[in-house]
């Protein structure tokens, strides 16, 4: 089965067209099995045919509500979006694993390609609907996805059009807020702890890097970032009436000179 699905996705990396043979977007390298989706939960999740729910790695679209609360922008039209492109090829997709095959809810964890070897996560990226995340261990593809991800942006295409997904000063994030943000401030304190970096930003907001997720910063100092302006992506959580951000990787934060 390895062998036969590695041979599928080596002749689907290629799509051919009227000007000779172009790459596939974010093309895979080898794929683990095939399926059939059955239905689409929200943008970055499905269901297959097989009643596993898939969540594509590399991918983080906005939230469809799931109590009162009002949708994300851009969360329904991320859903059709992924719809529409499931149905383009019959709804089969090609599935490659991460290294960590399942989430913390049960979830499959997976790169799913179209029959013509283009990225769901990177079609979903390019048209605006999506953020780029990497988080470890599965790190394949993460740069090919966060290239695709500049593009929309440095267009204003679909949610990066959005006040709600514009870079957020700290210093005016909501003491209510939760979820996936992209927040912008100047570090204020470096902080070492037993068990985690902590970056201190104004306003009462921390990112957390674990000691254990240091492997993925090579050549980081942290003391380096004191002073710095930073920007990061990752989702909010409030713990000892603080609000914090855990960094796992070094794609969720960049140094901005300011």
């Amino acid at each position: 089965m390895r062998a036969a699905a590695l041979a599928g996705a080596l002749f689907l990396a290629c799509i051919v067209c009227s000007s000779g043979v172009s790459a596939a977007l974010c093309a895979a390298d080898s794929t683990d099995f095939t399926a059939k989706v059955r239905y689409v939960n929200d943008g970055d999740t499905v269901t297959l045919q097989d009643g596993r729910r898939v969540r594509l790695i590399g991918l983080n679209t906005p939230e469809i509500s799931r109590d009162e609360s009002p949708s994300d922008p851009y969360a329904r039209a991320a859903r059709r979006a992924l719809v529409e492109l499931l149905a383009s090829g019959g709804n089969r997709v090609l599935g490659r694993y991460g290294r960590e095959h399942r989430d913390r809810y049960g979830r499959t964890l997976a790169h799913l390609f179209l029959p013509d070897g283009n990225s769901l996560t990177a079609l979903m990226l390019q048209r605006g609907l999506g953020a780029a995340i990497t988080v470890p261990p599965n790190v394949w593809n993460g740069e090919c996805y966060f290239r695709t991800e500049d593009g929309a942006r440095d267009r204003g295409r679909g949610m990066w059009s959005h006040p709600r997904f514009q870079v957020i000063e700290s210093t005016r994030l909501s003491h209510s807020a939760s979820g996936f943000h992209l927040i912008g401030g100047r570090v204020e304190r470096v902080g070492v702890g037993r068990s985690n970096i902590w970056l201190d930003l104004p306003g009462g907001v921390s990112l957390r890097i674990d000691k254990r997720d240091l492997k993925f910063f090579e050549g980081l100092d942290p003391a380096d970032l004191n002073g710095v302006w930073v920007e990061a992506r990752g989702w909010i959580y409030r713990r000892k009436g603080q609000l914090r951000m855990r960094i796992r990787h070094p794609s969720a934060i960049e140094v901005r000179s300011m």
